[in-house]
């Protein structure tokens, strides 16, 4: 792990499918730290408790479903966080201890923004941490792709035009909000986090959008 943030570690890379690349963080708090995503990594999870251990762990999406929840829960005691959409993923490896669908502010300071279209329990957090900054967690909505841009989680493939409909919408709600830093989950670049000056977010945002509907 690493810190990038005074407050914020960044877990080691994992690669769970050819070119596609994942972190998961660790957001440190007097009030209990908590796991964004999802690591497979033993190695983190133990560090973790040289920082004080996981309370929490938000999950975005269903793609970040693995074994490291229970390993998480095991060693820390970890309570599990998902969207009530993604409970046949969760089924597969452990039950949230709490679900969401709408959106809210929890456990002090950390808000929940549901934002379908990657998958129906797409999720997006913003955190006011205490240290000034406002990080936004994103996902698959938004994630940096090989030409280190911003880009929506549509898959040609695999997605439907509902789907693009539904992220297009997410991404127009995502642009209102102004976020320090900007931290995906899988990523293709050579990077999966971003710290945003001036106009910034609102151009990477516009950017992603216009793709999306080209």
């Amino acid at each position: 792990m690493r810190q990038i943030q005074p407050d914020v570690w960044e877990t080691d890379t994992e690669a769970p499918f050819p070119g596609l690349t994942t972190h998961a963080y660790l957001l440190t708090r007097e009030q209990g730290n908590v796991l964004f995503y999802n690591t497979r990594h033993k190695a983190d999870i133990d560090q973790m408790a040289e920082l004080g251990g996981v309370d929490h762990q938000l999950l975005s999406h269903e793609d970040e479903v693995g074994e490291g929840m229970n390993h998480l829960a095991q060693r820390h005691g970890t309570q599990l966080w998902g969207h009530v959409a993604e409970q046949a993923a969760f089924a597969r490896v452990r039950t949230p201890d709490h679900t969401f669908d709408q959106r809210q502010t929890v456990l002090g300071n950390i808000e929940l923004i549901p934002t379908p279209g990657h998958s129906p329990g797409s999720t997006c957090f913003l955190v006011e941490s205490p240290l000034g900054q406002r990080y936004l967690f994103t996902g698959d909505t938004l994630f940096i792709n090989r030409q280190n841009r911003w880009t929506a989680g549509f898959i040609a493939s695999v997605h439907t035009e509902e789907n693009r409909t539904l992220l297009a919408d997410s991404l127009r709600l995502l642009r209102t909000l102004e976020p320090d830093v900007v931290f995906g989950s899988a990523f293709t670049g050579d990077h999966g986090f971003e710290v945003m000056t001036g106009d910034r977010w609102p151009e990477a945002v516009d950017q992603a959008l216009e793709r999306l509907l080209r």
